[in-house]
């Protein structure tokens, strides 16, 4: 057999045992978005929700949830008077989030400023 042929025959051989992986990507993005993300943000999205309906609209314009992990809830507000307003009703919005989205299992609220108007 000629250096050509041994050639062809390896490449035909390794294009052969190469399983096509688009197919299997595809199928580990949708298993990923059904069974991890889509469940995650179901629960979150109702947090956000629920913490939108809390919020008295005044207060609620100069902060956003930015972080939502290991059963804290992360808000950054845009000035220091505003993270104090917060932290003084901290407890009942706390309370009423773990009532209304237990599935979110938020034990606790932070609180940062950021340098950035919201819009």
């Amino acid at each position: 057999m000629g250096e050509g042929e041994e050639l062809r025959r390896i490449v035909s051989l390794r294009t052969k045992s190469q399983p096509n992986r688009t197919d299997k990507l595809g199928d580990v993005v949708k298993e990923l978005m059904d069974k991890r993300i889509s469940p995650r943000h179901t629960i979150f999205s109702s947090v956000v929700e629920s913490w939108e309906q809390l919020l008295p609209s005044e207060l609620g314009s100069h902060c956003e949830i930015v972080d939502i992990s290991g059963g804290c809830l992360k808000v950054a507000a845009d000035s220091p008077s505003y993270t104090y307003e917060l932290r003084l009703c901290s407890r009942q919005i706390l309370k009423e989030l773990q009532r209304q989205c237990p599935r979110a299992r938020i034990r606790k609220i932070e609180f940062v400023v950021t340098n950035r108007e919201r819009k």
